[in-house]
């Protein structure tokens, strides 16, 4: 008869050891979820197989909490003094092994304060990545509520908005940088959960908490605080405009064209050149509007003297005096086209108005207007 007891020690086969366990997710495997490592020991006595001995070992998932916020946008973005919506664009994920609320925050890290106003976060209520209508008649945003953890794809990415007004005060060259902050909260309750800390001593049998994040550099959070932060940048393309106004005597009643002087009856040149200095933005819709003197006659295209309104000349400007000294020539005669007019007392104060559009001012480009009057 064949002994029962089960003695490890009398073993003369080879004990077979078998282990078993829960694969992991390769993106991580879910806080609170059980991991159960068996194992089984298989041994003979005598020659004769006998009843394995088996144990397991069972734990829970810790969360590790993990946040990333990524400029999407090109730095930095151009934008024009007086331009409204300037925009950011910003990818927020959620690198974490459990879902959480997201806190967002747009902070000013550099630039004038006073020229940048309206600093507003907006979601993408329509998940196309590009904002439009929908995620503004949505409205503004201030946390991101129950963003799933990241599988690997990028489906669960999520795209931020923050949109800014730039202020007629802010001039070529000027900067804004602004940063988009990330901090995980607590999920699952109606609106921001509080916020994620990290779980304190040693591992305890229930789900602790690690933040495991880094930090974006901005300098609006630190590592491992379950925050993340990336930043833009908006850099303002300004023109710089200015106007010189010149007059020049052309002839008078007695003297003609020869040492003209400016009495009754003689013909003025008045010269408008328009500039925009080197490195400045292109100058559009560039409308220029002169309200004649009552002492002096327009001379237009139809009476003697044929003159106009000349728009888009050159300019040769002097600066070798106490003032410039504008002088106008090759312009193109538009008076009474959309590009130029002569309208009689619609000036301030019912003066005569003289009005004229030029073509865009490109960078260290002078454009010009002018005209000819007669005076009274």
């Amino acid at each position: 008869m064949r002994p029962t007891t089960q003695l490890l020690g009398a073993v003369s086969a080879v004990a077979l050891v078998a282990m078993s366990s829960t694969p992991a997710l390769a993106v991580g495997t879910t806080a609170g979820d059980s991991i159960t490592n068996n194992v089984s020991v298989s041994f003979q006595v005598g020659g004769e197989d006998q009843t394995a001995v088996t144990d397991s070992d069972t734990f829970t998932v810790d969360r590790k909490i993990d946040v990333n916020v990524n400029l999407v946008s090109t730095s930095p973005v151009s934008v024009s003094p007086g331009q409204n919506q300037a925009l950011l664009t910003f990818d927020v994920t959620n690198l974490s092994n459990a879902v959480v609320d997201l806190d967002l925050d747009a902070v000013l890290t550099g630039g004038t304060a006073a020229n940048i106003q309206n600093i507003t976060m907006y979601g993408d209520a329509d998940g196309s990545g590009t904002f439009n209508q929908a995620d503004i008649d949505a409205g503004a945003i201030s946390h991101l509520d129950d963003v799933a953890a990241d599988d690997g794809t990028g489906t669960d990415t999520v795209s931020v908005f923050v949109v800014a007004d730039i202020t007629t005060d802010a001039v070529n060259g000027d900067t804004f940088d602004i940063a988009l902050v990330a901090d995980a909260h607590e999920s699952g309750t109606a609106g921001l959960g509080a916020e994620i800390t990290a779980t304190a001593g040693a591992n305890t049998d229930g789900v602790d908490t690690v933040l495991a994040d880094g930090n974006g550099g901005t300098g609006e959070e630190a590592n491992n605080d379950g925050a993340f932060s990336d930043d833009g940048q908006f850099a303002v393309a300004g023109a710089l405009v200015s106007v010189v106004k010149s007059s020049r005597i052309i002839s008078d009643p007695v003297n003609g064209t020869t040492n003209p002087k400016a009495i009754p009856g003689a013909v003025i040149e008045y010269c408008i050149a328009v500039s925009n200095a080197a490195g400045a933005a292109t100058a559009t819709s560039v409308n220029v509007a002169d309200d004649l003197p009552a002492d002096v006659t327009f001379i237009t295209a139809g009476n003697t003297g044929s003159f106009g309104i000349w728009v888009d000349g050159t300019a040769t400007i002097d600066n070798s005096g106490a003032t410039p000294v504008a002088t106008c020539a090759n312009g193109s005669d538009a008076e009474g086209t959309a590009a130029a007019s002569y309208s009689a007392g619609a000036g301030t104060g019912g003066l005569d108005l003289i009005s004229g559009t030029l073509s865009d001012i490109a960078a260290s480009v002078t454009r010009s207007l002018y005209f000819r009057v007669t005076i009274n």
